[in-house]
């Protein structure tokens, strides 16, 4: 790709041929009022402040607890509904169901015929859960994505656009590294469910690494939890498989509590030409967070070039999230990007990590009986 320079997200080559990175989602010619099912914490961090900066409108909230939906609506300007039946009697709308994987189901067998809907992740609670959602959306012709705000990221959609021009040439390495003290005590609900850091977490970084890489054949992983903290799991070893020209691993661990200096939530992508460094800030010191950082590097001139970035993973994910939904509703784009039917591979992903750190290891010889 020859020496690259800096150029406002974009990378110039040595030839001075520009090549441009997306950050960022087209905006739909017809925005859809957007009804939430939910008033958790991720709607007042990243929906609400999402949508705001996106321009789109919010009709209200619902949430069996009827003061949060209150409060939260009072903040943004937007109406509290009463009952469910109330929040979905509308039409021509995006329905937004930020609610725990437990409750999908169960809406979803309530709305429209038909309906667009965002649904939040994880896609159920386990691989069961998700073959239901996808049989239900798919019988009820349900418009449905999956929240794997992610991939939407400004520093994701860059990422991959350098990957889809070749910057990097081909993807040999892909490491993924999170050493991070985070706030367990900011989600109570977690504690005694016997599955969290795969399937609330680190599936993210699957979701990322599948729309990258493709699916992979196989996964070996080993989740745990921590002497210091109540949930099932809050550390991740995993090694995916894409055969013997592409090498891909998680180290994760969510209790590395001694201070800044030595934390990290980064990922580093190695090409036959070149590679690239993304640091996940929000991560760091949650839920006030970092600033997120893309660096790339042609290989040729081993110098590394940070990418100016169009926004931040909170809240700027989940505008191009719904943005793209917006636009497929609209037809003005053919495919839904993290559809329930690909999403599903998402989850049989996080099955077969959990299925893996279930199963025993090969186990190491023992030395042979030298006494006779």
């Amino acid at each position: 790709a020859g020496i690259i320079y800096q150029f406002a997200g974009s990378l110039c080559t040595e030839s001075n041929d520009m090549i441009e990175f997306q950050q960022t989602w087209p905006k739909t010619q017809r925005p859809r009022p957007i009804v939430i099912i939910g008033a958790g914490s991720i709607v007042a961090d990243a929906h609400m402040p999402a949508y705001r900066k996106a321009g789109l409108t919010v009709y209200g909230i619902y949430d069996p607890n009827l003061v949060k939906a209150e409060s939260l609506a009072e903040k943004w300007n937007c109406r509290a509904y009463q009952t469910l039946d109330e929040a979905i009697g509308h039409e021509d709308v995006i329905f937004d169901l930020a609610t725990p994987p437990a409750a999908h189901t169960e809406i979803l067998k309530q709305l429209p015929i038909g309906a667009p809907v965002l649904i939040q992740k994880p896609m159920g609670e386990n691989l069961d859960d998700a073959s239901r959602i996808l049989k239900l959306c798919t019988e009820r012709q349900l418009k449905a994505a999956v929240n794997f705000q992610l991939r939407f990221a400004p520093m994701s959609l860059a990422l991959k656009s350098a990957i889809d021009s070749g910057v990097l040439g081909t993807i040999v390495d892909f490491d993924g590294l999170l050493a991070l003290d985070t706030p367990w005590h900011l989600w109570k609900f977690l504690e005694g469910l016997p599955r969290v850091e795969i399937t609330l977490h680190s599936i993210h970084y699957l979701d990322l690494i599948r729309s990258i890489l493709g699916n992979p054949a196989g996964i070996h992983a080993r989740s745990m939890g921590h002497p210091s903290s109540q949930m099932s799991q809050t550390r991740t070893s995993a090694m995916l498989d894409y055969g013997n020209q592409v090498r891909c691993n998680l180290s994760i661990n969510h209790n590395h509590y001694f201070g800044r200096k030595f934390q990290a939530s980064e990922f580093r992508i190695c090409g036959t030409q070149g590679a690239a460094y993304m640091k996940m800030g929000v991560n760091l010191d949650y839920p006030a967070g970092e600033l997120d950082e893309l660096w790339i590097n042609s290989g040729n001139n081993r110098n590394w070039e940070q990418i100016e970035l169009a926004g931040q993973w909170f809240p700027d994910a989940f505008v191009g999230r719904m943005l793209q939904l917006q636009r497929f509703v609209n037809g003005e784009e053919s495919q839904l990007i993290s559809s329930v039917q690909d999403a599903w591979f998402t989850m049989a992903l996080v099955e077969a990590a959990y299925v893996s750190s279930a199963s025993p290891m090969t186990p190491v010889a023992t030395p042979p009986d030298l006494s006779t």
